[in-house]
């Protein structure tokens, strides 16, 4: 597997879901701030974004359709209840509120827009970590006892949002990411991006 990859970006979420599969891969650099990822890489990913994952003939973009595809093509690593297990729904949903709801908050309150809530379809920033903080307050992880891809997924969604996005410190989300940065295959997913970046 070749995960196309560029430093402090949204595709460290893959790299860290890779580290906790545990199978081998490659990462493949693609210099996205420079303007012009080349036209080999848009036959990858014609939008010129990362992530971006081969898988023998498959090539695939988009975080959240790349993890839902790795946890299911890794069952032997838990990290996705299967099609019919009851938890299968709610591990989708949260899934993709990484995507569709914490990456827009973010963005939104780092930018500091006020965007006219009907035409800003993630929910606005308060309703969002509103609705996280319900979510892990229960924990450990979103689905109790069960570690997932969409703690993944979430997961660095709360790293960045802690880091830079204005995510409230104290209470049940800095505590979630307390468990979360204690996980291995995270320390090595950081160790390697800042790795990355220091070499970039």
């Amino acid at each position: 597997m070749k995960l196309y990859y560029a430093p402090h970006s949204r595709a460290v979420s893959i790299l860290w879901l890779l580290e906790e599969i545990g199978q081998p891969y490659e990462l493949a650099r693609v210099d996205i701030r420079s303007g012009d990822v080349g036209a080999a890489y848009r036959q990858v990913n014609p939008m010129g974004k990362v992530p971006a994952l081969e898988d023998g003939d498959l090539r695939m973009a988009e975080g959240a359709a790349i993890a839902t595809y790795l946890g299911d093509r890794f069952p032997q690593a838990g990290l996705a209840p299967a099609m019919g297990d009851p938890a299968r729904g709610r591990y989708l949903q949260w899934l993709f509120f990484a995507a569709g709801c914490i990456e827009p908050a973010i963005a939104e309150k780092l930018h500091g827009w006020a965007p006219d809530r009907l035409r800003h379809a993630w929910g606005d920033f308060d309703s969002v970590i509103a609705t996280l903080d319900k979510a892990v307050a229960a924990g450990p992880w979103l689905l109790g006892d069960r570690f997932t891809t969409a703690d993944v997924m979430i997961g660095m969604g709360v790293h960045w949002g802690l880091m830079f996005g204005g995510f409230p410190k104290g209470g049940a989300i800095e505590a979630y990411h307390g468990r979360l940065a204690a996980r291995p295959a995270l320390q090595r997913a950081l160790a390697i991006d800042e790795r990355e970046a220091q070499a970039a």
